[in-house]
């Protein structure tokens, strides 16, 4: 990465992570929300819903996943609202490549989320989480729910790019929240009915889901991580491609 390059996405991350910051209803509402939902399916749900273990050891991983994806919608939202109000057309006639654009969002959206899982684990340990991982498996778990983040956070880049207005590009990403729920995230596939077990199954939460549960519980995890891996790896670069793609056909003269 040249100096330019460099100097541009700091400054473009930093402009990100300022939005942010003075979006507070949706910085409270990204944090808030998946601790609200924690405490309604522990306390509520928890002891309707058998797992094998304590409802709060095994919900934990799905929560945090939850949090990424609520906080998703903010990336979407504030790229398409750069693209609406004319701010990246400006950034063009500066000769700010498009690659410091979108990825300044992305960082901004993986400090936000690094942060806030940070607080939802917080909170997990005052409602009674335990986990048993040694230096390395909370190593590999952090990793993977890094790499989680960032994948997340290039799609919903390239949804913001796709969506014509804020509005739609945050119902773009109610497809990235539900997800969760129809995965290993809140009760065990072998529950679900047979018509949606095979996707619940083959879908990128369960095996990231799996793999943080295992690491964090020192379970077994078979080949969840890699799977898990591999998902976050296509997505990222699938959705990477398609940023590009879609940034050069939005600000084309």
């Amino acid at each position: 990465m040249s100096s330019t390059a460099l100097t541009q996405w700091t400054v473009l991350s930093g402009r990100a992570l300022r939005l942010g910051r003075r979006n507070v209803e949706a910085l409270i509402m990204s944090i808030a929300l998946p601790v609200m939902l924690m405490i309604v399916f522990v306390y509520l749900f928890g002891g309707a819903i058998q797992t094998g273990t304590e409802y709060v050891t095994y919900v934990v991983p799905g929560v945090m996943l939850l949090c990424v994806s609520f906080g998703s919608a903010m990336t979407a939202v504030s790229v398409a609202n750069d693209l609406k109000e004319g701010i990246v057309d400006r950034l063009r006639t500066l000769d700010v490549g498009g690659a410091a654009v979108i990825s300044g969002h992305v960082f901004a959206s993986l400090a936000r989320n690094v942060v806030s899982s940070a607080l939802v684990l917080g909170v997990a340990f005052a409602l009674g989480f335990r986990p048993h991982a040694h230096a390395g498996q909370w190593l590999a778990a952090v990793g993977i729910l890094v790499l989680t983040i960032a994948a997340v956070s290039w799609l919903s880049a390239c949804m913001g790019l796709l969506a014509g207005t804020p509005e739609a590009a945050s119902g773009y990403t109610f497809s990235i929240t539900f997800l969760p729920y129809a995965s290993s995230a809140f009760v065990p596939i072998d529950t679900m009915p047979s018509w949606l077990r095979g996707f619940a199954g083959n879908q990128p939460v369960t095996p990231i889901t799996e793999s943080l549960r295992g690491l964090l519980l020192d379970q077994p995890v078979g080949t969840a991580p890699w799977r898990a891996v591999a998902w976050c790896a296509g997505i990222m670069l699938v959705s990477i491609l398609a940023a590009a793609l879609l940034f050069r056909t939005k600000t084309r003269a």
